[in-house]
Protein backbone atom coordinates (compact mmCIF):
# COMPACT_ATOMS: atom_id res chain seq x y z
CA UNK A 1 0.00 0.00 0.00
CA UNK A 2 1.46 3.10 -1.20
CA UNK A 3 2.15 5.60 1.84
CA UNK A 4 -0.32 8.40 2.87
CA UNK A 5 0.07 11.81 1.63
CA UNK A 6 -1.16 15.26 1.75
CA UNK A 7 -2.73 16.05 -1.62
CA UNK A 8 -3.49 13.43 -4.86
CA UNK A 9 -3.32 15.32 -8.02
CA UNK A 10 -5.76 14.14 -9.89
CA UNK A 11 -5.67 15.01 -13.87
CA UNK A 12 -8.13 13.18 -16.44
CA UNK A 13 -7.07 13.02 -19.75
CA UNK A 14 -7.96 12.00 -23.20
CA UNK A 15 -5.25 12.26 -26.19
CA UNK A 16 -3.11 14.57 -24.25
CA UNK A 17 0.28 13.19 -25.27
CA UNK A 18 1.36 16.01 -26.93
CA UNK A 19 1.29 18.29 -22.94
CA UNK A 20 0.59 15.75 -20.42
CA UNK A 21 5.01 15.98 -19.73
CA UNK A 22 4.82 19.61 -19.51
CA UNK A 23 1.92 19.80 -16.87
CA UNK A 24 3.42 17.19 -14.56
CA UNK A 25 7.13 18.92 -14.84
CA UNK A 26 5.31 21.67 -14.00
CA UNK A 27 3.90 20.11 -11.09
CA UNK A 28 7.40 19.23 -9.59
CA UNK A 29 8.00 22.86 -9.49
CA UNK A 30 5.38 23.40 -6.89
CA UNK A 31 6.31 25.03 -3.66
CA UNK A 32 6.16 22.25 -1.49
CA UNK A 33 6.26 21.58 2.45
CA UNK A 34 3.93 18.76 2.30
CA UNK A 35 3.71 15.23 0.35
CA UNK A 36 1.66 15.06 -2.76
CA UNK A 37 0.78 12.18 -5.58
CA UNK A 38 0.10 12.56 -9.00
CA UNK A 39 -2.75 10.68 -10.71
CA UNK A 40 -3.05 10.24 -14.12
CA UNK A 41 -6.35 8.18 -15.43
CA UNK A 42 -6.76 7.96 -19.37
CA UNK A 43 -10.33 7.86 -20.90
CA UNK A 44 -8.88 6.37 -23.89
CA UNK A 45 -8.70 2.02 -25.12
CA UNK A 46 -5.53 3.27 -26.26
CA UNK A 47 -4.00 4.76 -23.28
CA UNK A 48 -1.41 7.03 -25.78
CA UNK A 49 -1.62 9.72 -22.56
CA UNK A 50 -0.30 7.04 -20.24
CA UNK A 51 2.41 5.66 -22.84
CA UNK A 52 3.50 9.05 -23.31
CA UNK A 53 4.15 10.10 -19.66
CA UNK A 54 7.95 10.02 -18.52
CA UNK A 55 7.76 10.08 -15.20
CA UNK A 56 7.78 6.45 -13.35
CA UNK A 57 6.33 8.15 -10.26
CA UNK A 58 3.00 8.73 -11.54
CA UNK A 59 0.37 6.54 -10.84
CA UNK A 60 -1.28 5.84 -13.80
CA UNK A 61 -4.75 4.20 -14.50
CA UNK A 62 -7.32 3.64 -17.45
CA UNK A 63 -11.00 3.53 -17.39
CA UNK A 64 -14.22 4.51 -19.28
CA UNK A 65 -14.18 7.76 -21.00
CA UNK A 66 -16.35 10.01 -19.12
CA UNK A 67 -13.87 13.02 -17.02
CA UNK A 68 -16.50 12.54 -13.85
CA UNK A 69 -15.82 8.98 -14.19
CA UNK A 70 -12.13 9.76 -14.70
CA UNK A 71 -12.03 11.54 -11.38
CA UNK A 72 -13.76 9.08 -9.75
CA UNK A 73 -11.44 6.58 -10.30
CA UNK A 74 -8.62 7.99 -9.60
CA UNK A 75 -10.11 9.31 -6.19
CA UNK A 76 -10.60 4.94 -5.45
CA UNK A 77 -6.74 5.41 -5.67
CA UNK A 78 -6.25 8.20 -3.77
CA UNK A 79 -4.32 8.27 -0.68
CA UNK A 80 -4.37 12.14 -0.07
CA UNK A 81 -6.44 13.83 2.75
CA UNK A 82 -7.05 16.57 -0.33
CA UNK A 83 -8.12 15.81 -3.37
CA UNK A 84 -7.09 18.32 -5.98
CA UNK A 85 -9.03 17.55 -9.93
CA UNK A 86 -6.78 19.20 -12.23
CA UNK A 87 -7.11 19.46 -16.34
CA UNK A 88 -4.44 18.61 -18.72
CA UNK A 89 -3.86 22.54 -20.30
CA UNK A 90 -4.31 23.79 -16.76
CA UNK A 91 -1.45 24.96 -14.40
CA UNK A 92 -1.45 25.73 -10.88
CA UNK A 93 0.60 28.94 -9.26
CA UNK A 94 3.56 27.82 -7.27
CA UNK A 95 2.23 27.90 -4.24
CA UNK A 96 -1.11 26.28 -4.56
CA UNK A 97 -0.14 23.88 -1.83
CA UNK A 98 0.17 25.66 0.73
CA UNK A 99 -2.52 27.97 -0.30
CA UNK A 100 -5.22 24.77 -0.48
CA UNK A 101 -3.71 24.17 2.84
CA UNK A 102 -4.00 27.09 4.96
CA UNK A 103 -7.64 27.30 3.37
CA UNK A 104 -8.66 24.27 4.44
CA UNK A 105 -7.22 24.62 7.94
CA UNK A 106 -10.73 26.70 8.38
CA UNK A 107 -12.90 23.62 9.14
CA UNK A 108 -16.11 25.85 7.53
CA UNK A 109 -15.07 24.71 3.85
CA UNK A 110 -15.27 21.48 2.52
CA UNK A 111 -13.14 22.75 -0.42
CA UNK A 112 -12.60 25.79 -3.23
CA UNK A 113 -11.22 26.50 -6.49
CA UNK A 114 -9.10 29.30 -7.77
CA UNK A 115 -9.71 32.30 -9.96
CA UNK A 116 -9.78 31.56 -13.60
CA UNK A 117 -6.94 33.38 -16.13
CA UNK A 118 -6.79 32.56 -19.71
CA UNK A 119 -3.38 32.12 -21.02
CA UNK A 120 -4.57 34.32 -24.49
CA UNK A 121 -3.30 37.72 -26.35
CA UNK A 122 -7.38 37.85 -27.48
CA UNK A 123 -8.88 40.57 -24.60
CA UNK A 124 -12.03 38.64 -25.47
CA UNK A 125 -11.01 35.64 -23.87
CA UNK A 126 -9.28 37.36 -20.63
CA UNK A 127 -13.04 38.97 -20.33
CA UNK A 128 -14.25 35.64 -20.14
CA UNK A 129 -11.98 34.51 -17.42
CA UNK A 130 -12.88 37.31 -15.26
CA UNK A 131 -16.38 37.26 -15.93
CA UNK A 132 -16.56 33.08 -14.98
CA UNK A 133 -14.50 34.24 -12.21
CA UNK A 134 -16.62 36.64 -10.99
CA UNK A 135 -19.88 34.18 -11.57
CA UNK A 136 -18.21 31.82 -9.54
CA UNK A 137 -17.66 34.09 -6.39
CA UNK A 138 -21.14 34.86 -6.74
CA UNK A 139 -22.82 31.40 -6.71
CA UNK A 140 -20.01 29.35 -5.22
CA UNK A 141 -20.34 26.92 -7.91
CA UNK A 142 -16.95 27.04 -9.64
CA UNK A 143 -16.27 25.15 -12.93
CA UNK A 144 -13.80 22.69 -13.32
CA UNK A 145 -11.30 24.73 -15.13
CA UNK A 146 -10.83 26.76 -12.38
CA UNK A 147 -9.20 23.18 -10.25
CA UNK A 148 -11.03 22.10 -7.52
CA UNK A 149 -10.08 20.80 -4.64
CA UNK A 150 -11.67 18.83 -1.43
CA UNK A 151 -11.27 16.69 1.31
CA UNK A 152 -11.29 13.46 0.41
CA UNK A 153 -13.78 12.10 3.74
CA UNK A 154 -16.21 14.69 2.38
CA UNK A 155 -15.93 13.82 -1.61
CA UNK A 156 -16.17 10.20 -0.37
CA UNK A 157 -19.00 10.98 1.88
CA UNK A 158 -21.10 12.81 -0.93
CA UNK A 159 -20.48 10.00 -3.52
CA UNK A 160 -18.13 11.88 -5.33
CA UNK A 161 -18.74 13.11 -9.56
CA UNK A 162 -21.60 12.07 -10.70
CA UNK A 163 -21.23 9.72 -13.92
CA UNK A 164 -22.72 12.12 -16.33
CA UNK A 165 -21.24 12.90 -19.99
CA UNK A 166 -20.72 16.90 -18.67
CA UNK A 167 -21.92 18.97 -16.68
CA UNK A 168 -20.27 16.74 -13.58
CA UNK A 169 -18.85 19.74 -11.84
CA UNK A 170 -21.98 22.15 -12.39
CA UNK A 171 -24.26 18.84 -10.70
CA UNK A 172 -20.89 18.37 -7.90
CA UNK A 173 -21.26 21.59 -7.00
CA UNK A 174 -24.72 22.03 -6.72
CA UNK A 175 -25.20 18.85 -4.29
CA UNK A 176 -22.85 20.59 -2.08
CA UNK A 177 -24.35 23.27 -1.89
CA UNK A 178 -27.68 21.13 -1.17
CA UNK A 179 -26.07 20.36 1.59
CA UNK A 180 -24.66 23.49 2.80
CA UNK A 181 -21.46 23.14 2.35
CA UNK A 182 -18.98 25.66 1.92
CA UNK A 183 -16.48 26.25 -1.00
CA UNK A 184 -14.12 28.91 -1.06
CA UNK A 185 -12.78 30.92 -4.32
CA UNK A 186 -9.46 31.76 -4.03
CA UNK A 187 -8.34 34.92 -5.10
CA UNK A 188 -4.92 33.53 -6.86
CA UNK A 189 -5.01 32.76 -10.19
CA UNK A 190 -4.90 29.33 -12.16
CA UNK A 191 -3.34 29.37 -16.14
CA UNK A 192 -5.48 27.65 -18.06
CA UNK A 193 -5.07 27.10 -22.23
CA UNK A 194 -6.74 29.38 -24.72
CA UNK A 195 -7.17 25.96 -27.14
CA UNK A 196 -10.49 25.04 -26.77
CA UNK A 197 -11.67 28.48 -27.55
CA UNK A 198 -10.05 28.39 -30.86
CA UNK A 199 -11.30 24.66 -31.91
CA UNK A 200 -14.78 26.69 -32.74
CA UNK A 201 -14.61 30.44 -32.26
CA UNK A 202 -14.75 32.53 -29.14
CA UNK A 203 -17.96 33.58 -29.39
CA UNK A 204 -19.63 30.96 -30.56
CA UNK A 205 -18.24 28.36 -27.28
CA UNK A 206 -19.22 30.96 -25.03
CA UNK A 207 -22.77 31.36 -26.15
CA UNK A 208 -22.71 27.16 -26.87
CA UNK A 209 -21.64 26.94 -23.18
CA UNK A 210 -24.01 29.39 -21.75
CA UNK A 211 -26.88 27.77 -22.94
CA UNK A 212 -25.47 24.06 -22.37
CA UNK A 213 -25.45 25.04 -18.59
CA UNK A 214 -28.66 27.39 -18.30
CA UNK A 215 -30.68 24.37 -19.81
CA UNK A 216 -29.03 21.98 -17.03
CA UNK A 217 -30.13 24.27 -14.01
CA UNK A 218 -33.33 24.17 -15.88
CA UNK A 219 -33.49 20.17 -15.52
CA UNK A 220 -32.72 19.22 -19.45
CA UNK A 221 -30.84 15.67 -19.02
CA UNK A 222 -26.82 15.54 -19.22
CA UNK A 223 -27.43 13.02 -21.39
CA UNK A 224 -29.15 14.96 -23.70
CA UNK A 225 -27.27 18.00 -23.73
CA UNK A 226 -24.11 16.31 -24.64
CA UNK A 227 -25.24 15.94 -28.24
CA UNK A 228 -24.04 19.32 -28.77
CA UNK A 229 -20.55 19.06 -27.34
CA UNK A 230 -17.77 18.57 -29.75
CA UNK A 231 -16.29 15.59 -27.96
CA UNK A 232 -13.13 14.12 -28.87
CA UNK A 233 -13.37 10.39 -30.10
CA UNK A 234 -10.84 7.89 -29.43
Amino acid sequence: MPAKCTFSIIIPVLHESEIINTLLDSLKQLERDESFEIIVVDGSPAQDTLRAIADNNVMKYACQQGRGRQMNEGAAHATGDILVFLHADTFLPPNALSLMKTTLENKRYVGGAFTLKIQSKISFLRAIAVYSTLRSQITRAPYGDQVIFLRKHYFDAIGGYADIPLMEDVELMRRIKKKQGQIIILPFSVITSDRRWHQEGPVYTLIRDNIIIFLYWCGMPAEKLARFYPWQKP
